[in-house]
């Protein structure tokens, strides 16, 4: 039995299997590179959904790290400490907001962007005690509490776990029209991906963030775009949103804002829709941490430069000019993205999404497939030129076998 076998069964053996990982064991990382237990190499195309967008062991980002580990990790919100109001002004800022609501998981900022909504619609709004509702989208994905599934169309995220929160209204992504007609006096916020990444890297319709933002000003309704994916440099812009040049009311970032090195998140809005929280309702011991702080606070330093949100944009160009000439060859039934983010949909001849994913494992690359029939290509936003390149010929490959 290989190291690999050995640490696989293990794992198999001892934890849930709430995850079907491909057969690889990584041990460390370097950019856009990882390396196995067995010491191969494997170019990174899926940058931990995200997570990873400013590359494995950036160099800014451990020093960061190590320099508060050295100082101080955690306190808890019982206290104030050194960190927290410059990582709070400075992401404000970012965002172009006045608060910021600093939690650590993705789905935790989701939970309490749902939470700010119900709140501000009863306290400012004047919203009926129990009657907030929220509008979301079909095929969405913004994580896997018992709250966020039961809005999700996913039978596999739903199946099993209920009964399910009430509250929400479920519309057609992308479609306008639904979208109108599912607004009404009780509707507190409309939460939505500007990219879908979960279901295959879908982008809407052209003016359709634009439409809900005009919409959601007309029924004084919460514009709540969920960025955790798209968020933070993936798109050519710090902001997904900034493609059709909207400003949401609120933004629920995680993912990329931890640098890939531990969970940080947060929910950004104006002072009219946080100030609705007192002391007691809301909260969360490691949200806002020391060490989470400075890592965040470097990370915004890095997307001040713009670098990376160049980098998206040229090298998002490569990507999708590649993609283009693979599409026109039969072998794949669909491409979309933007920036340095794409869901090919594999043809059926070719086999399932697991499939390509597991042969290309096999060459140096690695993938994850979603809705069975798709592959996300998302590497670091690091990746240098010449291996993105290599990566795309190495998707041909499997393709065209």
């Amino acid at each position: 039995m290989t190291t690999t076998e050995a640490l696989i069964a293990a794992a198999d053996l001892h934890s849930a299997h709430n995850y079907h990982p491909l057969p690889v064991v990584i041990a460390t990382g370097e950019g856009a590179w990882l390396t196995d237990v067995e010491g191969r190499r494997y170019l990174d195309f899926l940058a931990g959904y995200s997570a990873v967008n400013f590359g494995h062991g950036h160099p800014r980002l451990v020093a960061a790290t190590r320099a508060q580990l050295e100082r101080v990790t955690l306190t808890s919100r019982a206290f104030h400490h050194d960190r927290f109001a410059a990582f709070c002004t400075e992401l404000a800022e970012l965002c172009g907001m006045e608060m910021v609501l600093p939690v650590n998981t993705g789905a935790e900022a989701v939970e309490t962007a749902v939470k700010t909504a119900r709140k501000w619609g009863y306290r400012v709004k004047g919203v009926p005690a129990e009657m907030a509702k929220v509008v979301v989208a079909g095929g969405n994905f913004h994580g896997r509490t018992t709250t966020v599934i039961s809005f999700s169309t996913d039978p596999e995220a739903r199946a099993d776990f209920g009964p399910y929160t009430p509250g929400f209204e479920i519309v057609p992504y992308g479609d306008l029209t639904a979208m109108r007609a599912a607004l009404t006096e009780n509707t507190v916020a409309v939460l939505l991906e500007p990219i879908q990444g979960e279901s295959g890297v879908i982008v809407p319709p052209a003016g359709y963030l634009a439409g809900v933002r005009e919409l959601t000003r007309e029924r004084d309704v919460l514009f709540v775009a969920d960025e955790i994916q798209s968020g933070l440099g993936r798109t050519g812009r710090t902001f997904a949103c900034e493609h059709e040049g909207v400003v949401p009311d609120v933004y629920v970032l995680g993912k990329a804002l931890g640098g890939g090195v531990l969970p940080v998140s947060a929910v950004v809005s104006g002072a009219d829709v946080l100030g609705v929280f007192r002391p007691g309702e809301h909260g969360s011991t490691f949200g806002g941490n020391p060490l989470a702080c400075a890592v965040g606070l470097e990370v915004i330093a890095m997307l001040r430069t713009g670098e990376f949100q160049e980098r998206a944009t040229v090298l998002g160009e490569v990507l999708h000019r590649r993609l283009a000439e693979i599409a026109g060859s039969g072998r794949v039934t669909a491409v979309r993205g933007r920036g340095l983010w794409a869901g090919v949909d594999v043809a059926p001849a070719v086999g399932s999404g697991r499939a390509v994913s597991e042969r290309l494992l096999e060459r140096g690359v690695l993938v994850k497939d979603t809705h069975g029939s798709t592959v996300r290509v998302a590497p670091p936003l690091v990746v240098e030129e010449e291996d993105l390149e290599w990566g795309i010929e190495q998707l041909w490959g499997v393709l065209s076998a």
